[in-house]
């Protein structure tokens, strides 16, 4: 892979992790803000609330995919990315001022809410737009291993929120925590983003966009009609997010709350294997991802739902009992590496089933309805069974999840040989034609199809 590739993943890289720094501070902090901004009273009520808030942002990303992936169908990848980390910069200044309870009553919520609204925005477009440019960016036989990179950046941008908390833990008092230094990663976040914007000014656009002959001259480019003449590719991206993005937020965002509020850890303890567990899962994406490029995409999510289907039931139970950090982490680190099979190469498999006219919108739309409905509500449900007295049902839930998501990898066509530069332009399924023999890797079968 060339230096100028690598250049390009950086940067989009860089953004992603800014973004998802910001959009996981909010969940890993809420344990301390989340008393600031309503009545005091029950703390798993308050919790529910923050987490409600939180899943507001998830609702807001269909709108966000629909704004930003059309802008980077329209406008270029380029002007996407710039735009969605911008406002991520604009949410996290308005939840670092947000005022408490005590002082301006549920105005708070208010300003609380609307940060979150812009970050549902924001995130709704910059995974698409993203997705979009690793993949594009790549060489043929390496986009497996490029658009890897994206679960690397947000894992990374998660780790920093859990590193900093567990400094904060450990130099600042508790009471300190929840009275004004949950502030400080929100800071941190604004101007992380503003450091990113700048870099995406100067970002090269992608060599398959630009050479796409109907990038200004096709009106339908980057529509809801344009996007409908894929449907079929569409509700196959809500089908294959399901069971991954349900996995994904337990064992990264809601892991750290379950070990300290069901297991029974010290909070600095849970959040040590959070973030121990989320370094080693950050650097076997490229691992997995490379692994796709020779064997294919189908192998490694069928691994997933396969692993998450059967294991999710015994591993949460058995990290409910797990009273110290050694065995908490060795089950954490089992559950990320089946996850794997799904993050380390869904970006590609996404981006792979659009031609370039309609990708960033096709990946973005129905991949934050997916998240809508199950990632952004998870944390909430598992919360919704433990005050109900079954917190065990969220694992058959997410071990359901799973389930679905396997029949749809079963069935699926494998992606890896599509060319990106060739595309039907039809509106039947199967938005581009296997790449020409040559540098590109072996032709594998098309199953399902």
């Amino acid at each position: 892979m060339g230096r100028e590739q690598w250049k390009k993943i950086w940067v989009g890289s860089a953004g992603n992790m800014v973004e998802w720094f910001d959009w996981f501070v909010y969940a890993s902090f809420a344990v301390y803000f989340a008393d600031s901004f309503f009545p005091k009273g029950n703390d798993t009520a308050n919790l529910m609330n923050t987490m409600g808030i939180f899943a507001v942002g998830f609702f807001l990303r269909p709108v966000g995919g629909w704004l930003l992936g059309r802008v980077g169908d329209r406008k270029g990848r380029k002007a996407a990315l710039t735009l969605t980390v911008t406002l991520m910069s604009a949410s996290a200044v308005l939840i670092a001022v947000a005022p408490t309870y005590a002082v301006a009553g549920y105005g708070g919520v208010a300003v609380l809410l609307l940060a979150r609204m812009l970050q549902g925005l924001s995130v709704g477009g910059e995974y698409a737009a993203s997705a979009t440019y690793l993949t594009e960016a790549s060489a043929p036989g390496r986009r497996g291993f490029a658009s890897s990179f994206q679960y690397v950046s947000m894992t990374a941008g998660q780790l920093l929120g859990l590193g900093l908390q567990i400094v904060l833990q450990r130099t600042m008092s508790e009471d300190a925590l929840h009275s004004w230094a949950w502030r400080i990663p929100f800071i941190i976040g604004a101007l992380g983003a503003a450091i990113v914007f700048y870099l995406r000014r100067n970002m090269l656009e992608t060599e398959v966009y630009a050479q796409d002959d109907s990038a200004h001259s096709d009106p339908a480019r980057g529509t809801i009609k344009a996007l409908w003449a894929h449907r079929r590719e569409a509700f196959l991206v809500i089908a294959l997010t399901m069971g991954g993005t349900v996995a994904y937020y337990t064992y990264t965002t809601y892991l750290t709350k379950y070990l300290s509020g069901t297991a029974g850890m010290a909070k600095p303890t849970a959040s040590l294997v959070s973030f121990c567990a989320l370094f080693v899962f950050m650097c076997i994406q490229p691992l997995a991802g490379r692994l796709s490029d020779r064997i294919g995409r189908r192998p490694l999510l069928i691994t997933f739902a396969v692993g998450s289907t059967f294991l999710t039931v015994p591993i949460m139970t058995l990290l409910r009992h797990a009273g110290s950090f050694w065995p908490a982490l060795g089950l954490s680190l089992l559950a990320l590496l089946v996850v794997t099979g799904y993050t380390s190469i869904n970006a590609c498999v996404k981006a792979e089933l659009f031609p370039t006219g309609i990708r960033a919108l096709g990946v973005a739309l129905p991949y934050a309805i997916a998240n809508a409905l199950f990632g952004g509500t998870a944390e909430y449900v598992a919360l919704w069974f433990k005050k109900g007295g079954i917190e065990s049902g969220y694992y058959w839930y997410v071990a359901g999840c799973a389930a679905v998501s396997l029949i749809v990898y079963i069935t699926m066509r494998e992606t890896r040989t599509i060319d990106l530069h060739r595309v039907r332009r039809d509106g039947n399924a199967g938005a581009a034609v296997p790449a020409q023999p040559g540098p590109q890797p072996a032709k594998a079968s098309p199953s399902g199809e």
